[in-house]
C-alpha cells in the first residue's frame, strides 16, 4: 500500500510541474517575432526558358505535336487519335503559355524534359498549338 501512495504522490508531482510550465501566463507562438535572413523571392521562369520569348506557329506546332506522341499521354481534341489519359487532359486544364512551354521543356513528374530534344522554337510552336487548340 505504502508504494502505491509513493507512486501516486510523484504521479501527482510530475502533472503538478507540468501545470507549472504550461500555465505561467505567458504566450508562445510558432512563429518567431523577428526572422533572420532573407526569404527567397519567386524568380520568373522566362529566364531559363527561350521558348518563350519566342512566337510560336500552331501549325508546326502540331507537327511537331504529332512527332513527339504527345497525344499517347495527351488529350487533345484538336490532335487525331490524341486520347491518352497518362497527362492531364489539355482540352479541360486549358493550360497557359507559359505553363505549356514550362511543362515541355523542363518536364514533371511523369512528363519528360524535352529541353535538350526540341529546340526553343518546336517548343514555342507546340505551346502555340495547345493553347489555339484549347482556347487557354
Amino acid at each position: 500500500m505504502r508504494r502505491t501512495h509513493v507512486v501516486a504522490l510523484l504521479l501527482v508531482l510530475a502533472i503538478g510541474l507540468l501545470a507549472a510550465g504550461c500555465l505561467d501566463g505567458t504566450e508562445t507562438t510558432a512563429t518567431p517575432d523577428t526572422v533572420v535572413g532573407t526569404v527567397p523571392q519567386s524568380t520568373t521562369p522566362s529566364a531559363d526558358l527561350p521558348a518563350l520569348k519566342l512566337t510560336g506557329d500552331a501549325t508546326a506546332g502540331a507537327a511537331v505535336f504529332a512527332g513527339q506522341s504527345c497525344g499517347g499521354c495527351h488529350t487533345l481534341a484538336a490532335a487525331k487519335g490524341a486520347v491518352g489519359n497518362v497527362g492531364p487532359n489539355l482540352d479541360q486544364t486549358k493550360p497557359s503559355t507559359e505553363k505549356i512551354v514550362t511543362r515541355v521543356t523542363l518536364g514533371k513528374d511523369p512528363m519528360p524534359a524535352f529541353g535538350k530534344s526540341l529546340t526553343a522554337q518546336q517548343i514555342a510552336d507546340v505551346a502555340a498549338y495547345v493553347k489555339q487548340s484549347t482556347g487557354g
